[in-house]
C-alpha cells in the first residue's frame, strides 16, 4: 500500500462521484484506476465491456457466492436497478 499524490481538482471530482455512487473516496479512486487500466489493456471494449470483465473477475474470486452464468454474456448495455443505463 502506498500514497499517491493527485491534484486537488481530481480529489474534488473523486469526492463528488464517491458521494453520488455511495462509495468511499478510496473505493471510488480505486474503481477509476481499475477501469482506466482495463481500458488501456482492452481498447476495443466500451465501459459495459469493462464492467463485464470486472464482474467476471469478481465471480472467479468468489465462485460459490455467485451462481454460474447460464449463457455467454453480451457486452450490450445493461440497466442496473437504481442505476443509469
Amino acid at each position: 500500500m502506498g500514497i499517491v499524490k493527485i491534484s486537488d481538482e481530481l480529489h474534488d471530482q473523486i469526492r463528488l462521484s464517491s458521494a453520488a455512487l455511495s462509495r468511499s473516496i478510496n473505493a471510488q479512486a480505486e474503481h477509476w484506476l481499475r477501469v482506466g487500466q482495463l481500458a488501456e489493456h482492452h481498447p476495443h471494449l466500451d465501459y459495459a465491456g469493462i464492467c463485464a470483465l470486472l464482474l467476471d473477475a469478481a465471480r472467479e474470486a468468489q465462485p460459490s457466492a455467485v451462481p454460474p452464468k447460464a449463457a455467454p454474456r453480451s457486452t450490450a448495455a445493461v440497466r442496473l436497478v437504481g442505476g443509469r443505463s
